[in-house]
């Protein structure tokens, strides 16, 4: 409006200058008439400013009123608005709310009270750093809102400290009734395998025959029937159940008990029945759903079976698992594996093996093993090893006295990134988890990689491998690849070197043949033994220094017993065969009478590593799972990033103890 009323003087003044310049050209020759214009001029000009001074009175006294009236009908609406609003001080006290709030709490006098406790779920705090989500969700009573929040800053009087925050709340009960109906009527699929379907079948008499397999079907379909689900059985042990979603957290939290229903089926049965589960949920659509449940299969036998994996979108959960994987005695398989990995390798320009981080003799061993097959089919092998480490030294010094050529095989991971390309063949051994690889780069820089391991399969696992072969109820990797030579190799050809390396893996993981140990184990042993392989050179590769021994009794000396049952030793040292040494004082503690289980924790650098052993009573694979690691039922291990021995310690401990738990609840 100042700029307009400047402008308007602006051109007042022109008009005023043009019109005063003809005024004093008529009074050269009309003075009179000239006096005359000058005065009326003088009165135009004053009328004219009363006028614009008028219109401008006017014009605020009408603004005034405007904003009067806003004012008032701002406040009508607030005070009338159709969905709850308060007003808070910073500390969360109630210094306004309008009809609504107050009929939703169903209090009468409010103000002065902190809404948090009225309303424990709402966090003032976090609103006022926002962090919150704008709206928040918020159950209350029976009714579920959407809090919209809005911070305003006054100025500071006795009454405020500065700013106020106001709540509006936006009933979504409607809303959140029908989001919970499509949740809960979302379709699971869950596929179920009998694990030992023909060993059942042809170890139970005839007689007894149609029983066993009618039981197994019956306790299928009354598991179905009493979550309001049903079921399908399109093959002799491969059954389909279909439920809703609503009935998936029942099943969760009775943990799946037809596992336990199955196994404790006794009608003349020799062996006990187990059950493989594989449950997909939340998928876009029955297709997704449908792979998700295949998926959790996948999982679920790949970690032994006699268990239940839940796969919704990214999240696996699992159930079950805490017994042995049952071995097959059927070497099928393995002989199919041997001569497809044969043809892959004479389809490939070069091979290259790769182990875990920290190799140890059963990775190590395994490694050699698949050498020697791509050796035999006249192939370029090479093992990618950064170097050797305590657990490796003793057969890594003897590769250079007695095999100094096979040092040309192993070769740094930038080397092995170098020289690697599409055409090539990667085998992985001893290890499913791409970050735990020796070099996790190589798995995206071939279309062609090879898996073969023998722990239970772990959430994490590298994707799209061309051959799959991993049995969690073989002793080793070793005991593995034992077998695929057997049936590539002519006589089983080997040296004595290659042939102890892959015993001394076997005995390795299995303690000198004492856990993990079934029949194939020991014919694979034969297998080696009749190819050159010495028991008294094996037992040498497991030599340690003195110190190392004395680091273990140190161990062993400051151990202490939790839950009765369980053996936690710590290596404080940083040294550079912490994990070796971990591992060795754990096997040790289980020589402890009524000691079932051990865990040592060791410094590994900026890292807390945790070996965990166990009788095979206890899941140490479970426990450590819970913290981030894996393994096998007996062994298993972890490592903890940037926290302390004493968190470390207690984070073991706490996973534990839900282990334990878990167990008395079933």
């Amino acid at each position: 409006m100042e700029d307009k009323k400047i402008l308007k003087w602006k051109e007042a003044k022109l008009y005023l200058i043009v019109i005063g310049c003809l005024i004093a050209i008529i009074a050269y020759y009309q003075p009179v008439l000239a006096l005359i214009c000058a005065i009326a001029l003088a009165y135009l000009i004053y009328h004219y400013i009363k006028t614009i001074d008028n219109k401008e009175k006017e014009w605020a006294k009408y603004i005034e009123g405007l904003v009067e009236e806003f004012d008032s009908v701002t406040k009508h609406a607030v005070f009338n608005m159709p969905f709850p609003l308060v007003m808070l001080e910073v500390d969360g006290t109630i210094n306004w709310y309008n009809t609504r709030f107050s009929e939703m709490i169903d209090e009468e006098d409010i103000l002065n009270i902190n809404i948090e406790e009225l309303i424990p779920k709402l966090n003032i705090g976090e609103i006022l750093k926002d962090k919150q989500k704008n709206p928040l969700e918020i159950q209350y009573k029976d009714n579920y809102y959407g809090i919209y929040y809005n911070i305003v800053d006054i100025k500071k009087t006795i009454s405020t400290k500065g700013s106020i925050i106001m709540l509006y709340w936006v009933d979504r009960t409607t809303e959140a009734i029908i989001s919970k109906k499509y949740d809960e009527e979302q379709m699971v699929v869950c596929l179920a395998y009998v694990d030992n379907y023909d060993e059942v079948k042809n170890t139970t008499p005839e007689v007894s025959r149609p029983l066993v397999l009618a039981e197994i079907d019956k306790t299928i379909s009354a598991y179905a029937a009493n979550n309001n689900g049903f079921v399908r059985k399109y093959e002799n042990d491969k059954y389909l159940l279909i439920f809703e979603s609503k009935d998936l957290e029942s099943m969760q939290n009775r943990k799946f008990d037809i596992l336990d229903e199955i196994r404790e089926i006794d009608k003349g049965n020799t062996i006990s029945i187990t059950l493989s589960m594989g449950i997909g949920g939340s998928g876009q659509n029955p297709n997704k759903t449908y792979e998700y449940a295949k998926a959790a299969m996948d999982i679920a036998l790949g970690r032994g079976g006699d268990q239940a994996v839940l796969k919704q979108k990214d999240n696996l959960s699992f159930y079950g698992g805490k017994t042995k994987a049952v071995e097959k005695r059927n070497k099928v398989r393995s002989r199919v594996i041997s001569h497809a990995l044969r043809q892959l390798i004479d389809q490939s320009s070069e091979v290259f093996v790769m182990g875990h981080k920290n190799a140890d003799m059963d990775s190590f061993g395994a490694s050699i093993g698949i050498i020697k097959a791509v050796k035999s089919r006249g192939k370029k092998g090479y093992l990618v090893l950064p170097g050797p480490n305590p657990a490796i030294i003793n057969i890594y010094n003897r590769i250079k006295e007695e095999e100094p050529e096979y040092l040309n095989h192993i070769i740094t991971p930038d080397d092995a990134i170098e020289k690697i390309d599409k055409t090539s063949l990667l085998v992985v051994v001893d290890n499913h988890k791409p970050s735990f690889t020796e070099e996790p780069e190589l798995l995206k820089l071939t279309d062609k990689v090879v898996l073969i391991d023998h722990h239970r399969r772990g959430a994490e696992f590298i994707e799209d491998p061309v051959i799959t072969y991993l049995e969690p109820y073989a002793s080793s990797t070793c005991e593995l690849v034992t077998e695929i030579l057997y049936y590539m190799l002519d006589n089983m050809e080997m040296s004595s070197f290659e042939a102890d390396a892959l015993l001394a893996g076997i005995t390795v993981d299995t303690k000198n043949f004492t856990f993990q140990t079934g029949v194939r184990t020991f014919e694979a042993a034969s297998i080696l033994k009749r190819a050159g392989a010495d028991t008294t050179s094996v037992k040498q590769l497991f030599k340690d220094d003195f110190n190392t021994f004395l680091y273990k009794a140190e161990v062993v000396k400051s151990s202490r017993i939790v839950f009765e049952k369980i053996a936690i030793g710590k290596l404080e040292k940083d040294m550079e065969d912490s994990t070796l040494i971990a591992a060795q004082a754990a096997n040790d503690l289980l020589n402890i009478n009524n000691i079932e289980a051990s865990f040592v924790l060791a410094k590994l650098k900026e890292k807390i590593h945790i070996s965990g052993r166990s009788l095979g009573g206890i899941s140490v694979q479970l426990i450590l799972e819970k913290i981030g690691g894996g393994g096998h039922l007996t062994s298993a291990g972890v490592q903890l990033e940037r926290v302390s021995m004493e968190e470390a310690e207690k984070m073991l401990v706490n996973s534990i103890d839900e282990y334990l738990k878990e167990g008395e609840e079933e």
